[in-house]
Formats: structure tokens, sequence, C-alpha cells
């Protein structure tokens, strides 16, 4: 979608989807070539420079912003059909997640739109005044990941066409069609041609708009390796603004007085939430010595009576992984597990079930046994496997929990208030739960610290990202 059309590659080059529940191919979609970079940029360009977007009044623009919230909810059935195939995940999870999350983002930032404000200044030189203005960045790159294409995209787009923006859109070459759905919704609610762009392909799309010298801003979400390659080419190019939301392996600390069988329900929902394939999702638990056996014992018996199967089946708690090339890397690290002596207490490597031999499915997986320094505890596994270690104190337990190159997430359960607040403060993520969910808000930042990447979306801190600061000094004596 170029300029407010629906066009061909430039070659006429295209690349398929494949449904990971069934393996089969889902449909085609077009490549895009350096060409079609040029051509995504260049309309953003000049829909920026002609002022379209960010000369239309603060009010209008969110009005605009608030009809494309109520075309997602009128359209979520469409959608949720969509990414479930696309991506795999249960219908339900579409459906009463992720469009609704899209749509309620679009809803938060249209009311951003006329709050974006200034300040003036103290200053001490005298017969000055000093006020600052907020100021769209200008044209932004937005690559999104496959896990949650739709909800993802929401996030990006919305805040950065709040601010006054032009986009180009790039989602992942396994789940482009529910963006593209998204783009033309912003068209039919009255975005203008050229404000908001999407270009579907694979790895080198996605270069070609970091290294495009027209583009002033790049948000990323997805692995930390290939986001390390973003922030090292655009400070080569021209020095483009850069968010990274990039990996986790967030540690879930469950303390001698917590509520343990809600340790567990919250656990395993927050470790299996879109079958493990989550930047946030538990990965690492640390539960007090005096209660791991009684909570090995009970989130394993909970984690068998997880139902697996195709999205599009009523009743299924976990789908599948998005490939095969994904299915391989995870229950790698299921067999580096085992080499490396953790006790494999459920293996998921084998599900059973109906449809379970027509895609890539995968179990919930519990070690137990697990050391510090093993790759399972320390690398992001995107899967539903769970390491489950024990501890003798609190502080050995913070020590160990900050034992990683990621820092996007952690979760403390406890009774305890005091000890709510302090391990809060001590945990070394962006964002610490407490007893519950791994949830995202619109109204709440998200982001990572360390290799978890730069910057926040979602709050006014996504609007910080997408805007610049322009001091203006007038001499009044």
């Amino acid at each position: 979608m170029i300029d407010g059309q629906l066009v061909d590659a430039s070659d006429g080059g295209t690349s398929i989807s494949r449904n990971p529940a069934t393996k089969g191919i889902l449909a085609e979609f077009a490549e895009a070539t350096a060409a079609d970079v040029d051509s995504a940029v260049a309309a953003a360009r000049r829909a920026f420079e002609a002022g379209v977007w960010r000369a239309m009044s603060n009010d209008e623009r969110g009005r605009v912003l608030w009809r494309v919230a109520e075309l997602l909810e009128r359209h979520q059935d469409e959608l949720a059909t969509m990414e479930t195939l696309d991506q795999g995940q249960p219908l339900a999870m579409s459906r009463e997640v992720n469009v609704p999350m899209a749509a309620q983002v679009f809803r938060y930032y249209a009311g951003w739109a006329t709050k974006i404000e200034g300040k003036v200044s103290a200053v001490s030189a005298p017969n000055a005044l000093h006020y600052t203005r907020r100021e769209p960045v200008g044209v932004c790159a937005l690559i999104t990941p496959w896990n949650m294409p739709l909800a993802i995209a929401a996030w990006k787009i919305a805040p950065a066409l709040a601010a006054g923006n032009t986009v180009v859109v790039k989602p992942a070459e396994q789940t482009p069609f529910t963006t593209v759905r998204l783009v033309q919704l912003c068209l039919e609610a009255g975005v203008p041609p050229g404000v908001v762009n999407v270009l579907t392909g694979g790895p080198d799309v996605g270069q070609a708009l970091v290294a495009h010298t027209d583009v002033d801003k790049v948000s990323f979400t997805g692995s930390t390796e290939v986001g390390q390659q973003i922030g090292a080419v655009s400070a080569q190019t021209n020095l483009k603004k850069v968010s990274l939301e990039l990996g986790g392996k967030a540690p879930s600390i469950i303390t001698p007085e917590a509520d343990i069988d809600a340790a567990v329900v919250g656990n395993l929902q927050g470790a299996l939430f879109n079958t493990g394939q989550a930047c946030g999702a538990y990965t690492r638990f640390f539960v007090h010595r005096t209660k791991a056996d009684e909570f090995v014992s009970k989130i394993s018996d909970a984690a068998r009576s997880i139902t697996i199967g195709p999205g599009m089946l009523e009743g299924n708690d976990l789908g599948p992984l998005i490939s095969g090339e994904h299915l391989q890397r995870v229950t790698g690290y299921i067999d580096s597990g085992v080499e490396a002596g953790a006790e494999l207490v459920l293996d998921g490597r084998l599900p059973k079930g109906d449809h379970l031999d027509e895609g890539w499915y995968l179990g919930p997986t519990v070690f137990t046994g697990v050391s510090d320094d093993m790759a399972i505890a320390q690398e992001e596994i995107f899967g539903p496997v769970l390491s489950i270690m024990t501890y003798d104190d609190i502080d050995e337990a913070v020590v160990r929990a900050n034992d990683s190159r990621f820092g996007l997430a952690a979760v403390v359960w406890t009774r305890d208030l005091v000890v709510a607040h302090t391990l809060t403060e001590r945990l070394r993520a962006g964002t610490v739960f407490v007893n519950q969910l791994p949830l995202i808000d619109p109204a709440g930042c998200w982001g990572g610290i360390g290799m978890s990447g730069w910057g926040r979306e979602m709050g006014s801190f996504a609007i910080d990202e997408f805007t610049e600061t322009k001091g203006v000094w007038i001499r009044t004596g």
C-alpha cells in the first residue's frame, strides 16, 4: 500500500504465508523491492512536507484515529479470523484480546492528539521568553514482529499518527495480512493517502528501511540481534531516532508466603500466553525451597490439562508455533536442557491429539533442576518452556533473577506488601508485575533495559518517542 494504492511489487515478485496449524499455503503477498522502499518513503515524505496530516487540526486528527478504532471493532470477526489463520493463536485470543486491544490503543491515542503540549521555561536571560514545542519527528519506519501482528502494529501506528508523523509499516513476512487490512481501515477512516504506507516482504525490506537516509525514525519490535544491527546501521547513516523493544527472559519470584494456587495459575498462563511466543512471557521460576515440591507438582498437573490444537477450533488453549524453523529452534533448547542435566518433568515435544500431526505443535514443557548458567535459563526460547529453580533467601533470589542480559519484565508473587514494594524496586526490568499476568495497557509504559531495548511504548512515553522538542526564544525587550 503506497500512497493510498494497493500495488504489486515493482518486479512482480511474491512470497507466501503458511497457516501454522496446517502447514498449508494461506495466501501470497507482494515481495517488496528496494525500489518499492524508495517509493513508500518518498510517498511518506511528500505527505509529511505537504502537511496533509500534521497541519490538520489536532481535534480532527483525533477524530480520524477514533474512527479507526470504530472500524477495528466493526471488523472484529474478520480481523480475528485473519490473525488466527496467519499467526496460529487461538481464535478467542485474537477476538477477545488482540483486536480489542488494537481498537483500545487507537482510541487512547485519539485523545492524545489534542494534548501534545510544550511549556514555558523560566530562563534567567533578561528580556527573553523561552518556550518549547513538541513537533513530529517526520517519516517513521515501523517494523513489527509475527507474534502479535495486529496489536503491535496498532501501538506503533496510533501514537506516530497522533503526533503528526507519516509512516511506512513493515510487518513480519510470516504474518502480513492484518497489518495490510489495518492500513486499509486507516484510509477508510480518513487518513490521507501517503500518510500510512505498508511494505510486505522479508528482512531485506526492513534493512532497506533502516538504512534509508530519508527515514527519520525507526521503531522496531523483534529479536535482540536484529535490534543491535538496527542501532548500528542507524548510527552509521543519518543518526535517525531509534526505539527498540527486544527480547526478554522474565523471572518470576514465588515467595514463601505467596498464594501458591494463584501463583500456579498465573505463572502457567503468563508462560503459555500465545504458546510462549511473547517477549514478556514468564520463563524462569524462582520458588522458595519450602514450596518447590508443591509448586512443581501443581503447575505440571495444570500444564497437562492444557488443550492443544488449531486456533480456529474453539476450546483450544494453545495453538501451533509460527513455523517449522521455529519449532526446530525451540525443541533444540529442550534437547540442550536435557543434555545439560536438567530434569524434564513434562515433555511437550510429542503432544497428543487430533490435528497435531498437521501443524507445528509443541506442548507445555517443564524443567526442574535448572542451574542459572544453562542455556534454557539464560537465552530467550520464545516457546512454552518453563524452567523451575529453588532458592533459600530473598536476596539470593533477586541476585539470580537479575543475572540476565535481558531486562524487559519480571513478576513477584507474594502476600506481603513490604516484599512487593521492595522487590519491584530491586528487580532490573522495565516492567515488574505483582500477583498478575504480563498485561499491557495503552496507558502504561512498556519497554526494557539492557539487551531488551531502548525507549518505551504506550502512554505518554510513546508520544515522547514520536516527537522532537524544539526550543523557541523570543526577545521581549
